[in-house]
Order: structure tokens, then sequence, then C-alpha cells
């Protein structure tokens, strides 16, 4: 940890910024703040999100409870690590096809247990005993796994509108599908900027959308990165990790669960199936909240993640 250089946030006065290398080919793109020595919440994001898409509000809220907070870009978006795929290309449809069903898939150039993986690697990097996650969307998956599998790394798991990928579960809304995995109209700047914006509508909360705002932090995430393989690469890792239902029943932790009752894009019964197939863990639906984190509910989200990891 001590020889990592840190930078204050090109984006946020209380965030420093750094590359932590894991010495497995990928480099993470991480930014950090609160006190040293409080306790970490590392926060894990969604399919082709950058680590923006946790709000400085919600940050922010985290780090006035006592905490340290980590978010960072996943492998193959925002300033990490692209990785090349060398395959063939597949069959998209088809694998989605398989995955509603339960079957298994191969062929992607990593699944989410490489992203768990990547995820543990930076724990140790960052020369961390234990932390507390939260998971969102994809991120919860990913954070999922990570509990499963290195137990002794995460001290309590909260996971935000995410699912297991158990078969049957209903599916997406196509609109909302096709709006996160789709292509934009056209690929200049405001074409892409464009795209963002119907997603965040299409996806988000009904209602709370700021479409000056959301504009603004659309422009903002396509100057900091733009990288659309990424994002196909990550939906193709989804698809063939499949089923995350066993190793449900074997994570330990004290787990919340937390789901927007307007989710589109993942209904609220995917995160009912995550909460009845861990454990002991606890369920809590928003009300009027969908696939994000709009200011609005940030006070009572930031209230119900510390509540849990302080309880």
């Amino acid at each position: 940890m001590n020889s990592l250089r840190l930078n204050v946030s090109p984006y946020s006065s209380f965030m420093h910024e750094t590359k932590v290398d894991l010495g497995n080919g990928i480099e993470l793109h991480v930014e950090m703040g609160g006190e040293i020595g409080n306790p970490t919440i590392l926060l894990v994001m969604g399919l082709g999100a950058q680590l923006l898409y946790w709000p400085d509000f919600f940050c922010k809220s985290l780090i006035d409870q006592g905490f340290r907070v980590i978010r960072f870009d996943n492998r193959d978006i925002g300033l990490s690590s692209k990785v090349r795929h060398q395959g063939e290309r597949l069959n998209t449809l088809k694998l989605m096809g398989r995955f509603a069903l339960g079957l298994e898939n191969q062929g992607a150039p990593y699944n989410l247990y490489d992203m768990a993986d990547d995820v543990a690697l930076l724990i140790d990097k960052l020369e961390l005993e234990q932390v507390d996650v939260i998971g969102a969307s994809m991120g919860g998956m990913i954070a999922q796994i990570l509990a499963a599998r290195y137990p002794d790394k995460v001290r309590k798991l909260a996971l935000l509108f995410t699912s297991n990928n158990q078969p049957f579960l209903p599916p997406p809304f196509p609109k909302q599908l096709f709006s996160l995995v789709g292509k934009p109209a056209s690929n200049d700047e405001e074409g892409i900027i464009n795209h963002s914006l119907k997603l965040f509508k299409v996806i988000g909360s009904p209602g709370y959308l700021n479409e000056m705002e959301a504009v603004q932090t659309a422009r903002k995430l396509y100057q900091r990165s733009y990288h659309p393989a990424g994002v196909l690469q990550q939906f193709l890792a989804i698809l063939c990790t499949g089923s995350l239902l066993q190793l449900d029943k074997q994570i330990k932790q004290d787990t919340l669960v937390v789901h927007g009752a307007r989710d589109r894009l993942l209904p609220p019964s995917h995160g009912k199936a995550v909460a009845k197939a861990i454990p002991g863990a606890k369920f809590e639906l928003i009300e009027g909240m969908g696939h994000d984190i709009p200011p609005h509910f940030i006070p009572h989200l930031s209230e119900l993640f510390a509540d849990h990891f302080k309880s």
C-alpha cells in the first residue's frame, strides 16, 4: 500500500486515485477516500459501468459515517486494463437462450470467477485484511463469488439490484436489456451521449432523472473512457458464468440484499432469489427505485448499508 502513488481524483476532491498492478496481467484503476484505519467498504460496480457510477454523494455519505471507501474500474472498462479477445466470435443470442434455460456456456475471454479473482488480488495488493463489500448488478454477482470463495477476505456482504442468475427467473425487459448492450445510432460524441442518456432513462428510477445532470454525467463518462468491446465481453462473462445458486448456499457472511421495486433490468424477484439462497440474508425492497442510484435514495441507501456493516 505504501508504495502506491496516490493523486487527488480529478472527479472528487475527497477521493485519491491510483493504479494497482494485480500481477495477473491486469491493472485496475482505483479510487479511495476516508480515514486510513477506518473499516473499509469495497464497492464493486456492474456491467460496462465505470467507477463513477458509484455517485460521489453515495461515497461521501459512507465516508461521513466512519468508513474508508474504495471504488474501482473492473477489467475491460474505464481506465483499467482492456482484454484483447483472440478466439472466435460468439453468438450472443444463442448464449442468452442457453443461459436463460440454465445450460452451460463457454468461450468467453474470461468469466465472473476471473473478475472475482481480480477483486481478491486487489484486496491483497492494498494490504487490507478484511473488507465489507457492496456489489451492484453484475458487481453483486462478482461479490457473491468473492464472499463464497474468499470467506477470509469479506467480513460482511451487501448486494444491490443483483441476481444469482438461477434458471427461469423472469428475464430483463427487452427494452432495458437492449438499451444496455445495444449500439448507439452514431459513433460521434453526441450520438454516444444520447445513447447513454436513453440508457439512464430506460433503466433508471422513473421520475428521478435530472436531464441536465444526466447529460453532464454521460459526457464525463465518455470523455474518461469509451470502450464498447469491454461492455460486450463483460456481458459474455455473465453468460459464461451461469447460475450462482449453489455458491450462494455456501455464503456464511451476514448479507443484506437491496432491490428497487421499479427495476426493469433485473426485476425484484432476482434480488429475492439471492436473499432466499444465501443463509440468513435480509431483503429490503425500495419503493420507486429502478436500476440506478439517484440522489433521492442515497441517504436511505447509505444508512441501510452503514447500519448493516455496523450491526
